[in-house]
């Protein structure tokens, strides 16, 4: 039986944060959570792969960390609001992550987001297009 929030998962480009991603990416978000404190920020920066190691993350979980492949830590479970605080400590702005997670440069995003946003147009299922 399909549960009507599975119908989220039809949408392509979406990752619904749902109850299985929260169990799968609660290390990963945890990680994620302790950058809010500035003595774990420094910690972080300073050994970025030591510091991932206090944390029962995956391996792929950890090499998304690394790798800043935003979207393999959300489809890892990763909470897009815990995220934004990689992004700080990085100095990247949020604007210029949900450019790359939408496989667009910051002015193309930009351009989008002043135009009004996504256009209705395009893939609206992946079962319709047999994608995903």
């Amino acid at each position: 039986m399909t549960k009507p929030a599975d119908a989220f998962e039809d949408i392509p480009g979406t990752v619904h944060f749902n109850g299985e991603r929260l169990r799968q990416g609660y290390q990963l978000n945890k990680f994620l959570s302790s950058l809010l404190e500035p003595d774990n920020r420094k910690a972080f920066k300073a050994d970025q792969a030591a510091y991932l190691t206090s944390f029962k993350m995956t391996d792929e979980q950890r090499q998304a960390v690394l790798d800043r492949n935003w979207v393999r830590m959300l489809d890892l479970g990763g909470n897009i609001f815990c995220m934004t605080k990689l992004a700080l400590v990085d100095g990247t702005p949020f604007q210029q992550v949900n450019a790359i997670m939408s496989g667009m440069t910051m002015k193309e995003y930009e351009e989008m987001m002043n135009a009004g946003g996504r256009p209705m147009e395009g893939i609206r299922s992946k079962k319709e297009q047999n994608i995903g």
